[in-house]
């Protein structure tokens, strides 16, 4: 799937929590509550990949599942790298004892994530569940915790550079990355290589959200910065793709091949592998195929959702009322994430083809409702108040 994700957000910290015992650094209530909402938008867009009508039509329907597809996911994966940071000190990395816990916090939630992933995988729903890539992925970043943002965004760049074409160089060794049948999980080779969110290519979504975390997001130049920085991510990977699949020799048809065998990873297994079948096949930009255009592209939109939904909250109060309850479902994303994966499996039949859009407005009412609901009394989803005792944990660290 995508999410955060494989949830999900992945970002399982409260963001009440936060708010009410703020790290020094640490954003606002208002900036908080931006990122709840962009929660909460990959949360509906995941909804849209794994339930809701396919891609490609005519209209608006198609249009917004087109826009969902990959990019819901990989703005989870960024949101995950928010989650570190955090967790580990926003602007400020924390050191000594605190800093201390606040790795063990990472890693427990990590091995959470892996084992609730591995869970999910083992229900064999026709979705590639993402919390036990984003396990994967918190412990991946762990050691970056103390960078700062410039250091961090160099490292994003540079993975993003380096891991597709370490990836393409690997492919024949795992047979043109064959995607492991539902319910199988296929451990650190799925994870690191042949799964639907492969570390490889998926780490540098979690490092450019550390180095988004750790910028001044009160200062307005920053998000300014930030939101420029997102438009020519996203201009120079589609764009990029756009103009070399008409120069490069080749590069059409093999790009073609590509985004057709991807096979969106995150709901079927039917994957000729990404790349297609020549190198010319890395130049594409769609969603899943893992190139480096890709990457740089989803990684520019969730930059401009991100940095959308922290200016919106702050400078129109009223959207925030208004989308209160879009934020409550971004506050529980990992209840969301994982609630949908068992509706699947218990209530959606595989074979469904008709009626999906309102089997997907179903699943945003349904979680949207109770996210709601929820949030009038209690500050944590469910999962997250589990989550947040099993890391208390971590306070016995010396």
């Amino acid at each position: 799937m995508t999410p955060h994700a494989d949830s999900p957000s992945a970002d399982t910290s409260s963001p009440a929590r936060e708010r009410a015992e703020p790290a020094p650094g640490a954003p606002d209530m208002g900036r908080l509550i931006g990122l709840d909402l962009a929660r909460g938008l990959a949360v509906f867009g995941m909804y849209a990949v794994h339930v809701g009508p396919p891609p490609g039509q005519d209209g608006v329907i198609g249009f917004l599942m087109e826009l969902a597809q990959g990019r819901s996911s990989a703005l989870f994966a960024v949101l995950a790298g928010f989650a570190v940071a955090l967790i580990t000190g926003r602007r400020t990395p924390k050191t000594g004892l605190a800093g201390r816990q606040a790795v063990a916090k990472v890693v427990i939630r990590a091995v959470i994530l892996i084992a609730l992933g591995t869970a999910l995988t083992l229900t064999g729903t026709p979705v590639v569940p993402i919390l036990a890539f984003y396990g994967l992925f918190f412990l991946l970043v762990l050691p970056l915790y103390r960078l700062g943002a410039k250091p961090l965004a160099l490292i994003a760049v540079g993975w993003a550079l380096v891991g597709p074409q370490l990836l393409y160089a690997l492919k024949p060794v795992f047979g043109g990355r064959v995607f492991p049948s539902y319910g199988q999980a296929d451990g650190l080779v799925s994870l690191f290589f042949t799964g639907g969110y492969p570390a490889l290519t998926w780490v540098p979504f979690v490092i450019a959200g550390m180095a988004v975390a750790r910028s001044d997001l009160a200062a307005t130049a920053v998000r300014t910065r930030l939101a420029l920085t997102g438009v020519a991510l996203a201009v120079t990977g589609y764009g990029g793709s756009w103009l070399a699949v008409r120069l490069v020799p080749g590069a059409a048809e093999a790009v073609r091949k590509a985004e057709a065998g991807q096979g969106m990873s995150s709901v079927s297994p039917d994957s000729i592998g990404i790349f297609g079948d020549s190198p010319a096949g890395m130049l594409a930009s769609a969603p899943h195929s893992e190139a480096t255009l890709s990457i740089v592209a989803a990684t520019g939109v969730a930059i401009l959702v991100i940095t959308g939904c922290l200016a919106a909250v702050d400078a129109f109060p009223r959207l925030r009322r208004l989308a209160r309850p879009v934020i409550a479902v971004g506050s529980m994303s990992l209840t969301a994430y994982v609630y949908h994966i068992v509706a699947i499996w218990l209530l959606v039949p595989e074979d469904t083809t008709s009626g999906r859009l309102y089997v997907l407005l179903g699943f945003i009412a349904s979680v949207t409702v109770f996210a709601t609901v929820w949030s009038r009394f209690l500050q944590r989803g469910p999962l997250e108040w589990l989550m947040g005792r099993a890391t208390g944990i971590a306070r016995r660290v010396q």
